[in-house]
């Protein structure tokens, strides 16, 4: 752990600001790497911006195991720091590794046996299908090393340090730029792989980067504690491991499932109109990178604060965490309100595909208001080690409440496009104040604390 940084003592808001800031600066280059992948697709064509779009619910299973492995080896580590159990939390470091390369394995053997049907469900035709496995297939070939990459972030993470994950960020996104251009058009002996170079590109800055960890983790304090013998897999540990990475990992699964159900619904308006929502996609995250850090920060502080039984921090956390992040959604949304059609057409020249991304745009900035209540919540959930209330409510949120709604309007009443997105903002306010209903009950349950005043600014 950093000797600036103390999870347990430290002011809640130099917290917050100290680990908040290099998570979200971090996730801005992840994001400014999406957005050149994407920029770099629109120069291939159009229909290579729809597959990058279509194939983001199929790669967001990689995503979703990999942040599974992060937030739960962020979590048991976190916890044993707080309670001063150093060994113990050497042992998760490499029973996390371990973890991640099995389950590297079962992902990747499903992306490539999976994905054909998986797109042929979201309406794509032949074509569209061998053009988005170009991409897809590659990226599944590197699953391995992304998931011993966030398994060595999340190690990091438990102890306050989100400055080395940002770093490889930084550092691929540059290094994507560079890359993405030779990959796809070729440059010398390098032959011309076209929208699969994207990918090429990808796996390779990946690879970098989680040799930059593996010395940083090699350097940490925890370091003194670990021994090759730490490797061989411990049944106890793996199980702690699995119980609180397997509801996260679905719950984040149901991420996917959740943008895989809007896509059917988008398919049936066209491909641009595909095409134009996954450039939108794109601009939104850029402007939820706060949150994310956030959910960064509220999991590695809650973490430690929970194992030390500072139980009245972790509500103080979670309440000046949802002030900061409600407020900056809030003012990011009037931008992305106003700035729809300029910030899709970055992405795109087509018309009609602006047209569609900024529909959507303009309906996201009236939901971003209540996005942080989500994050910030499942952050909490994870960090006390209740995961299974995340899986409850990405089941809710993201794919029972939605898709009911979107078939009775679309299907049932003849909605338009623009009724998808109001269908969405409904279901995400509806679940964003039940939440905050909940959560005083939850903190009295499992923190002993009153709910009498919850919000401890």
């Amino acid at each position: 752990m950093s000797k600036q940084i103390n999870l347990t003592k430290d002011p809640i808001w130099d917290l917050l600001r100290k680990v908040t800031i290099p998570a979200s600066v971090g996730s801005l280059f992840q994001t400014f790497y999406n957005l050149v992948d994407t920029w770099f697709a629109g120069r291939i064509s159009a229909e290579a911006i729809g597959a990058i779009a279509k194939s983001f619910p199929i790669y967001f299973v990689i995503i979703a195991v990999g942040v599974g492995i992060g937030a739960a080896t962020n979590a048991c580590i976190g916890n044993l720091l707080g309670e001063k159990k150093f060994n113990k939390a050497s042992l998760f470091i490499a029973q996390s590794v371990i973890f991640a390369i099995v389950t590297s394995v079962i992902v990747t053997l499903f992306g490539l046996n999976v994905s054909n049907f998986l797109l042929g469900v979201m309406g794509s035709d032949a074509s569209s299908i061998a053009l988005t496995r170009e991409y897809l297939d590659i990226i599944f070939y590197g699953t391995f090393i992304v998931m011993i990459q966030i398994s060595l972030n999340g190690t990091l993470n438990a102890q306050g340090d989100t400055k080395s994950y940002r770093n490889v960020l930084i550092f691929s996104f540059f290094l994507n730029i560079i890359l993405n251009p030779i990959f796809i058009w070729g440059y010398g002996f390098i032959p011309a792989f076209g929208i699969g170079g994207l990918a090429i590109a990808t796996v390779i800055s990946q690879l970098i980067g989680t040799v930059y960890l593996a010395y940083k983790v090699n350097s940490c304090k925890l370091r003194k504690y670990l021994y090759i013998q730490c490797f061989i897999p411990k049944y106890v540990l793996m199980r702690d491991l699995l119980s609180q990475a397997v509801p996260i990992m679905f719950s984040m699964l149901f991420i996917g499932v959740g943008i895989f159900n809007i896509l059917y619904f988008i398919g049936q308006f066209g491909e641009l109109a595909t095409a134009g929502y996954g450039a939108a996609l794109r601009v939104e995250q850029v402007f939820l990178l706060p949150v994310i850090g956030l959910n960064t920060a509220v999991l590695s502080i809650g973490g430690q604060n929970f194992g030390a039984k500072e139980f009245y921090r972790i509500k103080e956390l979670y309440s000046k965490a949802l002030l900061f992040g409600c407020s900056f959604m809030a003012a990011a949304g009037i931008i992305l309100f106003f700035g729809a059609e300029f910030f899709v057409s970055q992405f795109t020249e087509n018309s009609e595909a602006i047209y569609h991304g900024a529909i959507y745009l303009k309906i996201a900035a009236l939901i971003g208001p209540i996005y942080p209540v989500f994050f910030i919540t499942t952050a909490v959930f994870q960090a006390l080690k209740k995961s299974i209330y995340s899986l409850y409510l990405s089941i809710l949120r993201l794919t029972a409440l939605p898709f009911l709604s979107l078939w009775y309007v679309i299907n049932i009443r003849g909605g338009d496009y623009n009724d998808i997105f109001y269908t969405i903002m409904a279901t995400n306010w509806l679940m964003g104040l039940a939440v905050l209903l909940f959560i005083p009950f939850f903190f009295r349950k499992k923190l002993k604390l009153s709910f009498k005043k919850l919000f401890v600014f």
